[in-house]
């Protein structure tokens, strides 16, 4: 298959795999990368960031003498290509003097496969201009609003192009399409600040689409209400504190799950192999198949399969060559599975990878990340006014403001946007500053009801960071509004 620039990627492969092979490595990988960027944003009605950038090259990893090497190029001739091949042995090989055990590799079939995310319409077609008069047409309904006195509004486009070859004789050329808009509205008073953020904060909501994304967001019509939500939290009464009854919204659940389940079953976390950039894990091995990780109701999957949906975290092999799959993480409860690649699913026994293995870029090393980690919705039809009917006295909280997580993901808090009071089944009056705390797994156990599937969001979080150097990847998280019993209330950010 030729690029653009007229480059074949099977002989790139070939170069990079032949090479590998002479210089002394039992196994070697390449993967080609051709990746297109668009960041666009505005801020209090100024262009903030516009920007596009294309990147294309090759990253190589090999085993030699029973340890693994890396290697990344852009310099894609011949040369180039052979130089960072025989750079990436002789990496393994210094490797092989220092290692602590056998390296080994769970098995894996050898896939011919072409694969391209879903995208209805190509976003890069839609022109800059186009795409900025839409933003400042929503800074400028945020700002409209008495009271804003500050409005950001952000949107990035991304089309990810990959050729993988393996000396196990896999061919995967795999394009994914990436879409992801938000805005956020601030509003000073004194010293104090409020944040209304829509679809969500952080960026807004990521998916693997084209521009339809755009379309279906419904961003310019709802820019008022986030206006006068973000005002009307200067008035409103802080946030109770003691232990209540809370309600989580989609969203704030998905980032929930972020923390305390996705980040802590990365398998090389909990092997000690990663904790430079977020600690490692409470979620030892002698846990799995013994811990009680939550309710019944607690039912998560970490699924990079199309069938999930358009996350951040969908593909169809990762960055090793291993099928996407749904790997069972916590099952009625109960602790099952972990995020792995093909070493460390051999360093547990496992007979398989969870195709878990993913990189930033080609410059950078596949290492063990989330796909996406949802929840399964509820059973039974119960729809979000059914969940806060079900209250006599509790808080629901949405958006996810700040958030706190200790270095083995076990003691946490979290901040939100917006709070509204419950009593006798309804909801009351809005309420600023909310907060939770918890354990992961008494936080989880807690969990009473969780609305169904026609309630459940696939979100795209598209920044996380993991490693070292660190390596920025986007992750999804399904989730329906939940009801947790009891939970530690407090109120963040107090004000006068």
């Amino acid at each position: 298959m030729m690029t653009a620039v007229g480059v074949d990627m099977k002989h790139i492969a070939d170069w990079a795999l032949n090479t590998a092979a002479v210089r002394g490595a039992t196994y070697a990988e390449a993967r080609v990368v051709d990746e297109r960027n668009r960041a666009l944003g505005t801020k209090n009605g100024k262009i903030g960031t516009a920007g596009e950038s294309e990147s294309m090259g090759v990253g190589i990893r090999v085993i030699a003498d029973g340890a693994w090497g890396f290697s990344a190029t852009e310099e894609l001739t011949k040369e180039g290509v052979e130089r960072c091949a025989a750079e990436a042995v002789a990496i393994a090989k210094a490797s092989a003097k220092v290692k602590s055990q056998e390296l080994r590799l769970v098995p894996e079939k050898a896939a011919k496969v072409d694969w391209t995310s879903p995208c209805r319409i190509d976003p890069f077609t839609t022109s800059m201009d186009e795409n900025l008069e839409l933003l400042t047409r929503i800074d400028a309904t945020l700002r409209a609003v008495e009271g804003v006195t500050l409005a950001e509004t952000n949107l990035n486009f991304r089309r990810y192009e990959q050729w993988f070859y393996n000396t196990d004789g896999s061919e995967i050329h795999q394009t994914r399409t990436v879409t992801g808009a938000g805005y956020a509205a601030y509003a000073f008073a004194g010293n104090e600040l409020q944040k209304r953020s829509f679809p969500n904060s952080f960026g807004g909501q990521w998916q693997n689409k084209g521009y339809e994304l755009i379309e279906e967001l419904k961003l310019l019509e709802n820019a008022q209400r986030i206006g006068e939500e973000c005002v009307a939290l200067l008035k409103a009464p802080q946030c109770p504190e003691g232990r209540f009854d809370i309600i989580l919204d989609s969203s704030q659940l998905g980032l929930q799950i972020h923390e305390s389940i996705g980040h802590p079953i990365e398998l090389d976390r909990v092997l000690g192999y990663e904790a430079n950039f977020a600690g490692t894990s409470f979620l030892t091995l002698e846990k799995l198949n013994r811990l009680r990780y939550g309710s019944e109701l607690v039912n998560v999957v970490a699924d990079a399969t199309e069938a999930h949906g358009p996350g951040l975290g969908t593909f169809a092999y990762d960055d090793e060559g291993v099928e996407a799959q749904c790997v069972p993480i916590i099952t009625r409860g109960e602790f099952t599975g972990y995020l792995s690649s093909r070493d460390t699913a051999a360093m547990i026994g496992r007979e398989r990878s969870g195709g878990n293995m993913r990189a930033e870029s080609w410059n950078r090393v596949p290492i063990v990340r989330m796909t996406n980690i949802s929840i399964r919705p509820g059973e039974k039809p119960l729809s979000p006014e059914e969940l806060i009917a079900g209250m006599d006295d509790g808080i629901y909280m949405e958006t996810n403001r700040s958030w706190s997580i200790d270095d083995k993901r076990y003691n946490f808090q979290f901040g939100c946007e917006a709070g509204y009071e419950i009593k006798g089944g309804k909801l009351g009056r809005l309420l600023k500053n909310p907060s939770y705390s918890g354990i992961t797994t008494e936080f989880w156990n807690s969990m009473e009801a969780i609305c169904s599937r026609e309630h459940w969001t696939l979100w795209g979080t598209p920044n996380c960071g993991k490693g070292q150097p660190q390596q920025v990847m986007g992750t999804g998280h399904g989730a329906s509004p939940a009801r947790f019993k009891q939970i530690s209330v407090g109120a963040a950010y107090k004000g006068k």
